[in-house]
């Protein structure tokens, strides 16, 4: 294994108050020595004068901290300096960490090091990344969750199942002529049937741990001037989209993002359909058309002073949410049976906004559930499944076995445990430098 010293920055760029520089690998030891004057003891922060190795020039005085392997993230020797933030010392200390033989670090590289040396298996770097990225309370719970092993324990169980019963599998083919149960064979089989049906249950849950991770799409479709835009910006408390009583005026598809019920959502207004010659708008609802296709719910706004369109009518289907909009300017047609609202008074707001967020939840699920996140989590677990489904109508048992150990294999790529060197790249690929 590659244990050349690298280092990287772990806060952000840029000035701040502060600014830690993170050190692992062979020799980290040696060159903190070098750079602070001699070790601190372990895990105790010590201010120490940092010069350069090679001038003996004052960097910085800074607060630095030793974590000798395998007591520390990477499972490695490792080192930190929290060092003014400063552009000019950040850079003179990286300087003088290169003079020293370190180098900095790639993508993911700390977080790499942690999974190779077993602090941590795929599932939990897979959670370290997506805390990283989390921009809302739910997506910080998921995270959470998976990075303290949630998903591992999980499967991790499921694991030791498979590999009990390729066991008494296999002591069955070896031992055929002992004195073993009689049903052996029979309840592996059985068992194998009973575990087929709790990972089935899991990948049933309507994707709603991949929602919550990427966040939901709510289109907003409606005719011209049903008031989509003057909602949009009501919804979201700011002047994010162009308000006008000229017909037409959103010609492409305006995005924000929005925190509902700590499910990230971005809410796409969209041009306003109808029959039209103008090559910029066709184009323009060819994209609302598009966008709706593609989104998580509707929201179709029609106007309260304005016959209902027919084109936005087309659009109602289970996943979609009705409103009428410019409720002070009159009042529902005869059965209607969607949210009266007003962009322009605020009446129904908060009501349309808890429909929002009772929706969302809806569709991303609990935090407190232990959900899939990821495509290739349910690409292994599907293959598990199918491998499970080929046992039950294998006829012999070194035909079971061999599809128990496809399971098992299959699994594996999920945790780490196995067959894991395709997908490294990918999953450390999505973390920044310092992590």
């Amino acid at each position: 294994m590659n244990e050349d010293p690298i280092f990287a920055l772990a806060t952000g760029a840029g000035r701040a108050a502060v600014a830690v520089l993170r050190l692992s690998g062979q020799g980290s030891g040696a060159i903190l020595g070098k750079l602070a004057g001699g070790l601190p003891r372990p895990r105790m922060a010590s201010l120490r004068q940092l010069r350069h190795p090679d001038s003996c020039e004052v960097l910085d005085q800074a607060l630095v901290l030793w974590f000798p392997g395998p007591a520390s993230y990477t499972g490695e020797d490792s080192a930190e300096f929290h060092l003014h933030g400063g552009p000019a010392v950040v850079a003179g200390v990286a300087e003088a960490l290169v003079a020293t033989g370190a180098r900095p670090a790639e993508a993911g590289e700390f977080t790499r090091r942690a999974f190779l040396n077993g602090k941590l298996d795929l599932t939990a770097a897979e959670g370290i990344a997506d805390l990283i990225a989390a921009e809302t309370a739910g997506q910080r719970r998921q995270a959470l969750r998976q990075a303290g092993g949630a998903l591992a324990t999980l499967y991790g169980g499921w694991a030791d199942r498979m590999t009990a019963l390729l066991a008494r599998q296999e002591a069955f083919i070896e031992f055929e002529d002992e004195d073993l149960p009689a049903d052996l064979d029979a309840a592996v089989v059985e068992a194998a049937a009973a575990l087929r049906s709790e990972i089935a249950t899991h990948l049933a849950d309507g994707g709603r741990g991949e929602r919550l991770r990427e966040g939901l799409t709510v289109a907003i479709l409606g005719a011209p001037n049903a008031g989509k835009s003057s909602l949009l910006n009501a919804l979201v408390g700011r002047e994010a989209a162009i308000v006008s009583a000229r017909a037409g005026t959103t010609r492409d598809v305006v995005e924000v993002r929005l925190d509902l019920g700590g499910i990230p959502v971005t809410l796409a207004d969209t041009a306003g359909l109808r029959d039209t010659l103008d090559d910029i708008e066709v184009e323009g609802i060819r994209r609302a058309r598009q966008r709706a296709e593609e989104a998580d719910l509707l929201l179709l706004v029609f106007a309260a002073d304005q016959p209902l369109d027919v084109d936005t009518l087309a659009w109602r289907r289970p996943d979609a949410l009705v409103v009428m909009n410019k409720s002070d300017l009159g009042g529902p047609p005869a059965g209607f049976d969607g949210l009266m609202v007003s962009a322009r008074s605020g009446a129904g707001l908060e009501t349309l906004r808890a429909r929002l967020e009772y929706e969302a939840v809806a569709r991303a699920g609990s935090t407190a559930e232990t959900l899939l996140t990821r495509p290739r989590h349910r690409a292994a677990l599907q293959e598990a499944i199918s491998w499970l489904s080929t046992l039950q109508s294998a006829p012999l048992p070194e035909l079971r076995a061999e599809a128990l150990r496809a399971a098992l294999r299959a699994l594996g790529r999920i945790t780490g445990r196995v067959g894991v060197e395709a997908v490294l790249d990918v999953v450390f690929g999505e973390f920044c430098i310092g992590k």
